[in-house]
């Protein structure tokens, strides 16, 4: 795990000012019973990676654009659904 890490209490405990201090170390990880939940970002990071992926056809919904994407990952849906599995086991 990467050393950029907040957890949901100390956001709950430190609100926004826990976001601003970890993204002065780029993009953070949120763990929520010790297991990533979330990832924030900064606004020009995200703008970054939206260009990168392209624009979205009219008409076409957030999924339809997901399906649509090239397989880039080289595990198999058996291994995806275990990883998944055990992910949602909390």
């Amino acid at each position: 795990m990467d050393n950029n890490t907040l957890t949901v209490a100390e956001l709950k405990r430190r609100g926004m000012a826990a976001i601003e201090d970890g993204l002065k170390r780029g993009p953070i990880r949120i763990i929520k019973r010790n297991k990533a939940a979330a990832v924030v970002m900064s606004t020009a990071d995200y703008e970054r990676l939206a260009a990168a992926g392209g624009e979205k056809p009219p008409g076409m919904s957030a999924m339809q654009w997901l399906l649509a994407q090239p397989a880039r990952g080289r595990s198999s849906k058996r291994e995806l659904d275990r990883r998944l599995d055990q992910e949602r086991d909390w």
